[in-house]
């Protein structure tokens, strides 16, 4: 295997989670009687230029064409989206005047904030049925995979961007440096790209394994997201530590012949700070694997000492990422008797590997669970306002990650 940004032979191996199916090939009924596939979950390291990744598996067509995942079910997402959209029309000066194109746009989850107040947009989005839903909230949306060759075709149509936008996006695309080169080639000259991505310092440090999963082919810090942008002729000039998924940056990227915008003091401090701490060291990465060894067994270590009490334990949510977890650590119905989901796209269907039932949320009341185990516990503040009525029979929350709690 080849690293996909710089083509240096891959030879370090970061973590081995075995094997597991593809995070949101949610099942129907009838396809718990079929074979399903598992593929090697194995996350190597460049040691040249310390791109994180995963080999490809799973094709971006079959992956992302029909998709489970609607943002607009999170309402800490929302607020997020639309703390954006007022902090770029304020920084930038975006308006009626300007045009915004966002690349992985879902289900218009963010556009619909910038179509308020009247900023011509378009989302492009290759998940059909995601894309209907923006459409139906009348966002102009493409269904079509972004890469070099979409980019020309509408910098042809007059539609280049003054604001390139990408939230969770970068991390799913296998082939990086088409889509990087695609944004160079859409951006106006004068223009800006914010992309957020979970940041590799955070995983690393907090052990949150559940973050890698087949539709995430690559993990980035800023060192390194650095250099694949400046191949590609476009500077980071400003960057921003968020909250969001665990910890995630916002990258501000130019034209390097663009010379209205300086580099900030915070690019330069984060550099340092990810130089110091080692992430330009295979050493540095290599007691990883361990670490997440030792969370797995606390998990399952108090999954057992649950059940053996006698305890009932549910999951919240339906996540990628807690397929990640419940499929490492070999967690099915034995353990959650069943998890519950906001979106009536997740309900009625079973999650992929462990086969744990998905329900509507109103479950939890007919049960009464002693522990509800939330799996997106990077939204536990929401959730557990959502559930607080668990108190009422004694009910705790289980957040694993990235330390065991019960709450």
């Amino acid at each position: 295997m080849q690293c996909r940004f710089c083509s240096t032979e891959l030879k370090h191996v970061l973590l081995s989670l075995g094997s597991s199916p593809l995070s949101n090939a949610y099942l129907t009924k009838e396809q718990l009687y079929r074979m399903e596939p598992f593929y090697p979950l194995v996350v190597y390291i460049c040691q040249h230029c310390f791109l994180v990744q995963l080999e490809e598996f799973g094709s971006p067509e079959n992956i992302f064409s029909d998709y489970a995942y609607f943002s607009s079910y999170s309402d800490t997402w929302l607020k997020h989206a639309k703390n954006y959209v007022d902090k770029m029309t304020g920084r930038l000066g975006i308006n009626h005047e300007s045009f915004v194109v966002e690349i992985a746009s879902n289900d218009g989850y963010l556009l619909q904030y910038l179509v308020e107040r009247g900023v011509p947009v378009l989302g492009i989005e290759p998940a059909h049925n995601v894309a209907e839903a923006a459409k139906i909230k009348g966002i102009p949306t493409e269904e079509v995979f972004f890469g070099v060759q979409t980019a020309k075709r509408l910098v042809s149509e007059g539609k280049s961007a003054d604001l390139l936008l990408g939230n969770n996006v970068l991390a799913h695309v296998p082939e990086l440096n088409d889509f990087v080169e695609g944004l160079k080639i859409l951006l106006k000259p004068a223009g800006v790209i914010t992309m957020e991505f979970p940041h590799l310092v955070r995983l690393v440090e907090e052990v949150q394994f559940d973050t890698i999963y087949h539709e995430h082919f690559s993990y980035f810090s800023l060192l390194t997201v650095g250099k694949v942008f400046a191949a590609h002729e476009l500077t980071i000039f400003d960057v921003e530590e968020l909250p969001t998924h665990g910890g995630s940056l916002r990258i501000y990227a130019k034209h390097q012949s663009d010379e209205s915008k300086n580099v900030s003091e915070q690019v330069l401090e984060l550099r340092k700070r990810e130089d110091k701490a080692g992430y330009t060291d295979i050493e540095h990465y290599l007691n990883f694997n361990e670490k997440v060894k030792a969370a797995k067994r606390e998990i399952l270590n108090f999954l057992i000492q649950a059940k053996e009490e006698g305890k009932t334990i549910v999951g919240y949510g339906a996540p990628a990422k807690g397929n990640t977890l419940l499929n490492y650590c070999g967690i099915r119905t034995d353990f959650l008797d069943y998890t519950v989901d906001r979106s009536p796209h997740k309900q009625g269907h079973f999650l992929p590997g462990s086969h744990i039932p998905v329900e509507a949320p109103d479950r939890i009341k007919q049960t009464k669970p002693d522990y509800l185990f939330i799996l997106p516990w990077n939204i536990k503040d929401e959730i557990m306002e959502q559930m607080k009525h668990i108190r009422e029979w004694g009910g705790k929350f289980v957040i694993p990650i990235p330390k065991l709690q019960i709450i």
